[in-house]
């Protein structure tokens, strides 16, 4: 079983328009890597919009046989270490990724 990871490179995510001071082709690249070297575990895609963009960056990773985490705002170096540890690790989430978990937006209604 995989473990999947969407980042969202929509309107809003991924732009240097709304996030200037944020590499957002380095996010990608260290997500790529990691689902290179994962043996297979790990599958990384791109979405063009997840709807969320209020809460931009957003990630959402889908851990096999568990429903998928949103993760919004991940700007900042930090965050992504710590998202790279679970993903690497195979879970469960830090509790230090809290604090980015966001409402899908389907459920917001």
């Amino acid at each position: 079983m995989r473990d999947y990871i969407t980042v969202c490179r929509g309107c809003c995510c991924g732009t240097v328009k709304k996030h200037p001071d944020y590499d957002h082709d380095e996010q990608v690249r260290r997500l790529r890597a990691l689902a290179d070297n994962s043996g297979g575990r790990l599958r990384m895609r791109t979405a063009d919009c997840l709807d969320a963009c209020e809460n931009s960056n957003v990630i959402v990773v889908k851990p096999a046989g568990q429903k998928p985490v949103w993760l919004g705002f991940v700007l900042h170096d930090a965050v992504m270490d710590d998202l790279e540890r679970w993903l690497a690790d195979g879970g469960p989430m830090p509790t230090t990724l809290e604090v980015n978990r966001i409402v899908p937006p389907a459920k917001q209604a």
